[in-house]
């Protein structure tokens, strides 16, 4: 859900503002709930992907090696990543499929709840049955 393969200008100007909220609205209160640590825990996040050196990163090269069955889901309003996340995995991942989520950010699994099991579902359904699984 909501993968990133590389950087791109969306995540970096998204992820700096999440900073400057970070500082000056209850931001960090609101991610306590979720983190034991979250200073460490959103600066780890927030330090890495601000580097300048971080824009380099990518990792589609690990993709054809990939040979389980993939399932990529995207939020179309995330404000993390766009569909260009999806489509270089499903241009590497040829058993790649692809579920696109409309009202949705960055977290589908909160954002549209939902469609999320209703397409994860629908995806499990699909594969084939392996030999000696458990129907």
């Amino acid at each position: 859900m909501a993968p990133h393969v590389m950087v791109e200008d969306l995540s970096v100007a998204s992820i700096a503002a999440a900073r400057e909220a970070f500082r000056t609205t209850d931001l960090r209160e609101r991610l306590a709930r979720y983190q034991l640590d979250v200073d460490g825990a959103f600066w780890g996040w927030n330090d890495i992907w601000l580097n300048p050196a971080f824009r380099d990163w990518n990792i589609e090269e690990f993709l054809p090696h990939i040979r389980c069955p993939v399932l990529a889901l995207q939020g179309l309003q995330d404000e993390y990543g766009t569909l260009e996340q999806v489509e270089r995995i499903a241009r590497h991942v040829p058993h790649c499929e692809r579920l696109t989520l409309d009202r949705c950010r960055h977290s589908p699994h909160r954002d549209q709840p939902e469609a999320v099991l209703q397409g994860v579902t629908d995806w499990l359904k699909r594969l084939p049955a392996r030999e000696g699984s458990v129907s």
